[in-house]
């Protein structure tokens, strides 16, 4: 049994276990196959008894979800909006459309939306990619969320990462994040097409790198500084990206979610590749110039200026959220990656 087979077991097993729902557009009526049973990061689960109407999402990773689920009339508001350029055109319009509540993270401060925003926004669902973040601020308590009928719905794959008992080496995590919200949103058939195109793009990545060499890359968080780098372990969604694309991630060895590491540990690992981890700039040109910047920098710093990949020019210019926060374009890019590293076994979508 492969890989892939053997997580489409679990999720379809996890859907199953009070979470049969009765397909529906627009959601269905609150009889219909809830409660619905959302699990946080300690196996603890909340039933959602009837379906989310008025959906705030803490950052765009949670709205980019709904979005391809189509629930768009069922999100009033997101925390950390997306920026020019995050989204592709299909859904882009409609997340323009969606009112912000905040959220900021410069000067190396992380603050959300404001406990004062949240409680008073009319939601009655919270869908949050965080959890227990450090040094997030002004943060609304589940009982206080639960004194206003707010439900907290908790993205797994994101939030619980830390803390996960093994390595992310498959998307059934995030798969069955996806799943869920398509049945507290009465948006089931949306989710099983969603979830089928992302595993017919994984399907076919696995049968084209079975049996190849799995070449270590290396993310280089270009965005988050030079001094000490900020790169992804074993517990991040990433980490599942570079095994389903044929690689493996050179800090497959640390277990949590993200580290800094210094430059000598780079030099001594190696890699065969590099990630340049680079934040959308608001268009293509823009992107692009950033990904020149980085690859610069690797090429004339002293400690990484001799190491294989910088030499050889093996840089994935591929942009960080699409690696690092887990969603539907999760499996296109574990196909870009794949089609970077194993030339001649699968081309690159479009």
């Amino acid at each position: 049994m492969s890989r892939l087979s053997h997580a489409l077991i679990l999720l379809t097993s996890a859907l199953m276990t009070g979470c049969a729902v009765t397909p529906s557009t627009p959601p269905p009526p609150a009889a219909a196959g809830f409660p619905v049973q959302v699990p946080d990061c300690t196996g603890k689960v909340t039933p959602f008894d009837k379906p989310a109407r008025k959906i705030v999402t803490s950052n765009a990773s949670g709205l980019e979800i709904l979005l391809w689920l189509g629930a768009r009339d069922q999100v009033i508001g997101t925390g950390f909006p997306p920026g020019k350029g995050d989204l592709p055109p299909e859904i882009a319009a409609a997340a323009a459309k969606v009112p912000s509540l905040g959220g900021d993270a410069t000067g190396g401060s992380m603050r959300g939306i404001s406990r004062e925003q949240l409680l008073g926004s009319g939601a009655d669902t919270y869908v949050e990619a965080w959890g227990a973040l450090a040094g997030m601020d002004d943060v609304a308590t589940p009982e206080q969320l639960a004194q206003v009928g707010i439900r907290k719905f908790l993205l797994r794959s994101t939030a619980c990462a830390p803390v996960m008992n093994g390595p992310q080496t498959d998307l059934s995590v995030l798969q069955a994040d996806i799943a869920r919200l398509g049945a507290v949103t009465g948006r089931v058939k949306e989710a099983e097409r969603v979830l089928a195109g992302m595993n017919a793009t994984l399907t076919e990545v696995e049968r084209a790198v079975a049996g190849a060499k799995r070449p270590t890359v290396f993310f280089f968080d270009y965005d988050a500084g030079t001094d000490a780098p900020f790169t992804p372990c074993n517990r991040q969604v990433a980490n599942a990206v570079y095994t389903l694309a044929g690689a493996r991630n050179v800090f497959d060895d640390c277990a949590d979610d993200f580290k800094k590491v210094g430059w000598e540990e780079i030099v001594e690992r190696d890699p065969d590749w590099i990630q340049l981890g680079v934040r959308s700039r608001g268009d293509t040109a823009a992107d692009e110039r950033a990904f020149d910047e980085a690859a610069a920098f690797l090429s004339t710093f002293a400690a990484t200026r001799d190491l294989r990949a910088v030499k050889a020019g093996r840089f994935l210019r591929i942009r960080s959220e699409v690696t690092t926060i887990g969603g539907v374009r999760s499996a296109d890019t574990v196909r870009t990656i794949a089609a970077t590293i194993h030339p001649g076994r699968i081309k690159a979508a479009g």
